[in-house]
């Protein structure tokens, strides 16, 4: 697959190009039911400049100047640049294989029901696939986890109508984690309603389960899904709502419970943030960064792969994202310096921490910096970086510069945007 694809909008004198840039903005100003002077002065960008991209009269703007209308809105920059890095080069995102996750959520009305599964069946071995579908999708390996999700969705259907009382409980947790997962994917689709769906779902099999945890997990999935929809309010009351009722509930003195109050407590601070009260988010992360000391010395708990993501590096990465997003590019940089992570992170979570000090470079004018840091993405995670639209802006703008700095023409060349 080439990665420089349709999938990167544009550049034109140093300024992102995207052709879908002034509808996507007139669509998330009216979810956030703001008018273009109400956006205008909660962005500080000119109402003028909001009205030319709206109408498609103009198609491109600079990056700080997205910054400016992102924050504005509560929404991820990203969101206004495009998803990173789910969408196909073709963009074919509704194509037969996604056709087959769709009907795996939603099976057809008055279709044949599931049968118990056979003697070759094996529970633990569900569980395993459903291990290594989280593992792919935290690698970005999109395609190869919706190639699975249908037959693991089906299977799990199957599981959980088996008379046996003793594994029916589990087979409903495998099947709340597979939707999960499938809510997942659909939100890096760009399909959030069926994203919902398939969450709710998951929530209706995560009551069945044997595991306490499940629900409060894909509540989680369920703010997040928010936040992309820009319901920043809804986010954060129920992650604050499941934060507390995973505390309450006695959870958080095993590992596994305590990670999920903290996965939740970092979605709240997101949503604060987002809605512009970055005090908040700060003392909610700072509350999380304190408690996420405590998981390492309690009992380890199950696959790691099948529970939230909460270690004190993840908080670190997180208080990065949210430093950075939020106009603090000197706090992202002091929180970055030094960090080392835990083997518990993600793949996707050290891309996204080079991503953001690469961002924070660049907002303070340190190009050399950016272009270290995006050499460093490179390294790791060179498909992600030419998929990803804002790896592809920031590159675009120091692109843009009079003086480049060394190393900045491989990286311009790598993702199509050399001379």
């Amino acid at each position: 697959m080439d990665g420089r694809s349709r999938a990167a909008p544009a550049a034109y004198r140093g300024h992102v190009v995207n052709e879908d840039l002034g509808r996507t903005l007139r669509r998330l100003r009216r979810l956030a039911s703001l008018t273009q002077e109400e956006l205008a002065e909660r962005s500080d960008v000119s109402v003028d400049v909001i009205r030319q991209l709206e109408q498609r009269r103009k198609h491109s703007a600079r990056l700080p100047t997205l910054h400016a209308l992102a924050n504005g809105l509560g929404v991820e920059l990203t969101t206004l640049l495009g998803d990173p890095p789910a969408v196909s080069s073709t963009r074919e995102n509704d194509g037969p294989r996604f056709v087959a996750v769709r009907r795996a959520i939603m099976p057809a009305l008055w279709g044949q029901e599931p049968e118990p599964p056979g003697p070759e069946f094996s529970l633990a071995g569900l569980r395993e696939q459903i291990a290594d579908g989280w593992t792919q999708y935290h690698a970005a390996e999109f395609d190869t986890v919706m190639k699975a999700l249908p037959d693991i969705i089906s299977d799990a259907r199957m599981a959980a109508v088996s008379p046996n009382g003793d594994d029916q409980g589990a087979a409903y947790a495998a099947l709340g984690k597979a939707l999960q997962l499938a809510g997942h994917v659909a939100v890096r689709m760009g399909k959030t309603d069926l994203a919902l769906v398939s969450l709710e779902r998951a929530i209706d099999a995560a009551v069945r389960s044997s595991d306490p945890l499940l629900r409060p997990m894909i509540v989680n999935s369920v703010a997040w899904t928010y936040q992309r929809q820009g319901r920043l309010g809804d986010a954060l009351s129920i992650a604050l709502h499941a934060a507390d009722d995973t505390r309450s509930g006695g959870h958080t003195v095993t590992a596994d419970g305590l990670k999920v109050w903290g996965a939740l407590t970092m979605s709240a601070a997101t949503s604060a943030a987002r809605s512009n009260d970055y005090d908040r988010a700060s003392a909610l992360m700072a509350d999380a960064e304190k408690e996420a000391a405590r998981v390492a010395k309690l009992p380890e708990g199950s696959d790691n792969r099948m529970v939230s993501v909460f270690s004190p590096s993840s908080v670190r990465i997180e208080r990065v994202r949210l430093a950075v997003q939020y106009g603090h590019p000197d706090e992202a940089l002091m929180l970055a310096k030094g960090m080392r992570l835990g083997k518990d992170v993600p793949p996707s979570w050290r891309t996204w921490l080079l991503l953001d000090v690469a961002r924070a470079h660049t907002d303070l004018g340190d190009a050399a910096g950016a272009v270290k840091a995006l050499e460093s993405l490179r390294r790791v995670a060179p498909t992600w970086m030419q998929h990803h639209t804002l790896a592809v802006a920031i590159v675009r703008d120091l692109w843009a510069l009079p003086n480049h700095p060394p190393g900045l023409r491989p990286l311009a060349e790598f993702l199509g945007l050399g001379e």
